[in-house]
């Protein structure tokens, strides 16, 4: 696997331009899952032709020994064919899929139509003779043979479950046709047939076109998860972690390393659309730019040639700040402040960078333990991420896309979605800051536009109206971030950062602290979350009014 990946922090000159057309990371040699189909089809098919010609052929030179000559001309021309199949094969010429397909259908199908023609000839001949044992017999061998047919193709031509279906369906009804249609044409063969005591009630061709079917599902899903598991190279996936809009986060481990990490990864279903993967492109290649100690680290990313996107980054042993707040309640205001200069200083380098988050939100802050410090925060998912240089698309021109939290936006997000400027998060990390002083975002609503509407219009509630022990000094730094008008608040995190370095509880929270909280509850079980507790809201509209 080639992996175009630029360093963090810097533009690696003449790398490639994913922004445009195939949105994709990886460009490598490595097979898709169909070339992998191909190259087991063709060893598989090599081997059924193989025995299939030399079935045919002992049964050719036995049938001329014994004098039995019907259809002689026809069994030989399908014993050319099936050699000629199985010499195509063994050649060294590359052969496509949907020409191993014809291959296969011409084989197997000329198999089918001998075992017909043959089992509609011996009938007649039989009939004629009105000779009713050898009429049962040579139904029961043939619909044996139809069994044995039916479930080599099931169990050794790789297929989806429904190809599969529909080819060892079909071929199990042929010879009831064939039998039906001799019953039209020899009006005796019918009282031969019913004169057949030990008939089998069950259609036991049509049975093992069924079992071959489900055993082709069963080894074809083993096939395709041992096909993806190989496409992550390195990686091992472990556990999901969790999902959400722009994927799933699964632990996983660097197999030589033994180093552990998180992929989050995406993929490229039909329910899945093109801004959907467009958001994930970006987010992998922003937050790739960043190096802050404070913004989650990313490993690796790229493509697997079956579609998935993917992204390797640091594992955070920790906890994410809305799990915090949920599981202990609100915190401290010495750590609120402790945690947001952290923070900020991510966000500090990010606007530097000209990337403006526009996701700021609880679960998108991490309380991790790094190199043996506690309470280390990391700011994750730069999926919505806005660059100075962004310009609408096509397929937004002319409407207005909205996408984000609303319990965490700031008002000109919604109104003005791709006009922000660093200002919108600061407003959303007062917002988070609001929700871990008092275990509640400073708005809710009965429905998304009504958050949208208090955000852009009501008046925020002083969280020591909440929590009466957050301090005056830092209330005053929370409801700046909060102000309504984007010049009303912090020009940037910088500025934030400073302020909030001033507060009277500044001091109170660091290092040691940190690690004392975490050791102690480790030994202690969580209290029960608050009932009123309200999940998140991430949403994506196409139109906010102006109200």
């Amino acid at each position: 696997m080639t992996t175009h990946r630029q360093p963090r922090g810097c533009d690696a000159p003449g790398s490639p331009d994913l922004s445009q057309g195939r949105v994709g990371f990886v460009v490598g040699d490595r097979p898709h899952f169909t070339d992998e189909t191909a190259a087991l089809l063709r060893n598989r098919l090599t081997a059924a032709a193989l025995v299939i010609v030399i079935v045919l052929a002992v049964a050719f030179v036995g049938n001329l020994l014994e004098g039995v000559a019907s259809l002689w001309w026809l069994r030989g021309m399908i014993l050319v064919i099936t050699l000629g199949c199985l010499l195509l094969l063994r050649s060294r010429g590359a052969l496509s899929l949907s020409q191993l397909r014809v291959i296969e259908l011409v084989v197997f199908g000329s198999v089918v139509v001998q075992m017909s023609l043959m089992l509609a000839t011996r009938m007649a001949e039989y009939a004629g003779r009105n000779d009713a044992t050898s009429v049962a017999s040579v139904r029961h061998q043939f619909l044996a043979a139809w069994c044995v047919v039916i479930f080599i193709y099931g169990i050794f031509m790789p297929n989806t479950w429904r190809r599969g279906a529909a080819v060892t369906i079909t071929i199990a009804v042929v010879p009831y046709v064939v039998v039906a249609v001799q019953r039209w044409l020899s009006p005796g063969l019918a009282a031969l047939l019913e004169a057949d005591k030990v008939g089998a009630v069950v259609p036991f061709p049509l049975v093992t076109a069924l079992v071959a079917t489900y055993a082709a599902q069963i080894i074809n899903s083993a096939r395709r998860e041992a096909f993806q598991a190989r496409q992550f190279g390195q990686y091992r996936l472990m556990e999901r972690l969790g999902g959400g809009g722009m994927g799933e986060v699964f632990r996983a481990e660097h197999v030589l390393l033994k180093r552990p990490c998180a992929i989050k990864l995406i993929k490229a279903a039909k329910e899945t659309n093109a801004t959907a993967i467009a958001r994930f492109e970006i987010e992998v290649k922003a937050t790739a730019k960043l190096t802050h100690w404070n913004t989650v680290e990313i490993y690796d990313y790229g493509r697997t040639d079956d579609g998935t996107f993917y992204y390797v980054m640091e594992l955070l042993p920790g906890m994410s700040l809305d799990d915090l707040v949920e599981k202990h309640g609100p915190l401290p205001p010495a750590r609120v402040v402790y945690l947001l200069e952290q923070v900020c200083g991510a966000l500090q380098e990010a606007h530097l960078a000209g990337l403006i988050h526009r996701d700021i939100k609880p679960a998108n802050i991490f309380a991790a333990q790094r190199g043996g410090v506690y309470d280390v925060a990391k700011l994750l998912d730069f999926g919505l991420v806005k660059q100075d240089a962004d310009e609408p698309d096509e397929e937004t021109a002319g409407r207005r896309a909205v996408s984000g939290t609303p319990l965490y936006m700031s008002p000109e997000q919604a109104s003005a979605y791709d006009e922000v400027d660093p200002r919108a998060d600061i407003y959303s990390l007062g917002a988070v800051a609001y929700h871990m002083l008092t275990g509640q975002p400073p708005f809710t609503g009965k429905n998304v536009l009504a958050i949208l509407v208090a955000h852009r219009k009501s008046e925020v509630p002083r969280p020591s109206l909440v929590n009466p022990a957050i301090p005056a000094d830092l209330e005053q730094i929370i409801l700046k971030c909060l102000a309504k008008k984007p010049s009303d608040r912090y020009p940037d995190a910088a500025s934030l950062r400073l302020a909030l370095a001033t507060c009277a509880a500044a001091t109170g929270w660091g290092p040691e602290q940190a690690a004392n909280w975490w050791r102690s509850i480790e030994k202690t079980p969580p209290p029960e979350p608050p009932a009123a507790t309200k999940p998140e809201i991430d949403v994506t509209l196409d139109s906010v009014g102006n109200q």
